[in-house]
């Protein structure tokens, strides 16, 4: 998997920059939760943010570009959370981790503006974080890292299979949650997360 790269023009060089940028990707979540991504556009952008649309331009070349510096951000956002929770949680096994990796989520897609219209960028393109993988393939490498990082775990190519099969079974799973209850169907979320753990439970087993 190639390293992501920024969909910004430039980075911001100054305190004032950054802050604008900011406004623009709170703005894009905005419009998206308001109107979907056809309705996102780098006027509205601007408008909503309060900037000329000169200072959109500046830094991002269209609105593909907005979305994918907030599924980057949601990325980010979604990693902090998980390793302080890995950090701080006493599991015996990484497969343990799967019930607080579901909260987390779930959490976002009520909490954080945008979120339960882009999440990772799928709604913009299904390559929107990384040109060389899809999206769903990129968390599951972000969360194969943190295992790795916080458990005794070989990082192998068994390990690597078994989250990119779990993120994508959930990624159906949520869809479906979600779209019978806005906030998440507390039943389907649930079997959600028997139906990973008893997966990765038994792939633990077997290794």
């Amino acid at each position: 998997m190639t390293d992501i790269r920024t969909p910004l023009r430039r980075r911001p060089a100054q305190r004032r920059s950054a802050e604008r940028v900011q406004r623009m990707l709170d703005a894009c979540a905005e419009i998206l939760d308001e109107d979907g991504y056809d309705g996102l556009t780098t006027t509205r952008i601007a408008q909503r943010a309060e900037v000329a649309i000169g200072s959109v331009y500046q830094f991002f070349p269209d609105k593909r570009a907005v979305a994918q510096a907030l599924a980057l951000r949601n990325l980010e956002l979604f990693g902090q959370r998980v390793s302080r929770q890995l950090a701080e949680g006493a599991f015996s096994n990484w497969s343990d981790t799967v019930g607080v990796i579901i909260d987390i989520y779930v959490d976002m897609h009520r909490k954080v503006p945008g979120f339960r219209v882009l999440r990772f960028g799928d709604v913009a393109d299904i390559n929107l974080l990384d040109s060389a993988a899809d999206n769903n393939a990129v968390v599951a490498d972000r969360l194969r890292k943190m295992i790795v990082d916080n458990f005794a775990v070989n990082d192998t190519p068994q390990l690597a299979l078994a989250l990119a099969i779990s993120v994508e079974t959930a990624d159906a799973v949520f869809k479906m949650a979600f779209r019978r209850n806005p906030d998440g169907d507390p039943e389907i979320l649930a079997e959600a997360e028997r139906l990973i753990h008893g997966y990765l439970a038994g792939y633990i087993e077997q290794t």
